[in-house]
């Protein structure tokens, strides 16, 4: 399995690395041209994920309705959320999939930055591929992306988390929405809960890891951001219904 792993991940990324490393002699360039190379290649599959995932945000009171109205009965919920969910034409595992998919490429980074940054261990480079004997770690004379601890890059990585999460954020229910809208304010204040958790958990994980490594998150997450803000601006208004800048959408 982790020769399957290098040959298919590590070793490509890497030799890529290497390879841009010696046309451009800045390893902060380089990640960012590799991060714009992944999210192209999943760019497919990150579409639907977002799109998955607005839907279920859209869809958010309507299961807060279901579980109120059958409450107690676990197996007509599931029954009429699994309804719901076609009536919708909404996959709830739709956001997972691009997920799985980038963890291993972000553990494959991770180690080729370990290997690229602190060693100069270049025997996986393809015969092709010209060895730099030394790759110099710091980008823009400022950030010495081997090294853990970077504030700056934890907080930017957290930040463009925050940003991510904001669009997917569900709006207070106006008072004319009624008893129904008890259910949208609960959905509301648990993704508000989640909306300043995940970053800080971001901001904390990418204080400890390599500092291109958080810089990596950092350019990912804000290239999905705005990958997000294209496609919702395309989409515009949802119209299945749910609350949205403090209205009710019919």
């Amino acid at each position: 399995m982790s020769e399957l792993f290098n040959a298919i991940l590590y070793q490509p990324i890497f030799n890529g690395f290497v390879a841009l490393y010696n046309f451009i002699p800045d390893v902060g360039v380089v990640i960012l041209i590799i991060t714009i190379l992944i999210k192209i290649v999943l760019y497919p599959m990150t579409s639907k994920s977002i799109k998955a995932q607005k839907a279920l945000t859209d869809l958010q009171p309507k299961l807060e309705k279901i579980k109120q109205e059958y409450k107690g009965d676990q197996s007509r919920i599931a029954q009429e959320t699994m309804k719901l969910y076609k009536e919708h034409k909404v996959n709830p595992f739709g956001s997972c999939l691009p997920l799985l998919i980038q963890l291993p490429v972000f553990l494959a980074l991770y180690w080729v930055l370990q290997a690229a940054l602190t060693s100069d261990n270049f025997d996986l480079l393809y015969s092709f591929i010209k060895s730099p004997e030394h790759i110099n770690s710091v980008t823009l004379g400022i950030f010495d992306l081997s090294k853990s601890g970077n504030i700056v890059l934890a907080l930017l990585a957290g930040g463009s988390q925050y940003l991510q999460a904001k669009m997917f954020s569900t709006k207070k229910a106006p008072p004319v929405a009624g008893q129904a809208a008890k259910d949208e304010n609960m959905a509301s204040m648990m993704n508000k809960q989640m909306l300043y958790f995940m970053p800080v958990i971001t901001v904390l994980i990418g204080f400890q890891l390599p500092a291109g490594l958080a810089l990596y998150w950092f350019l990912s997450t804000l290239l999905t951001a705005l990958q997000q803000m294209i496609l919702f601006k395309k989409n515009g208004t949802p119209k299945d219904g749910g609350v949205i800048e403090g209205k009710l959408v019919e």
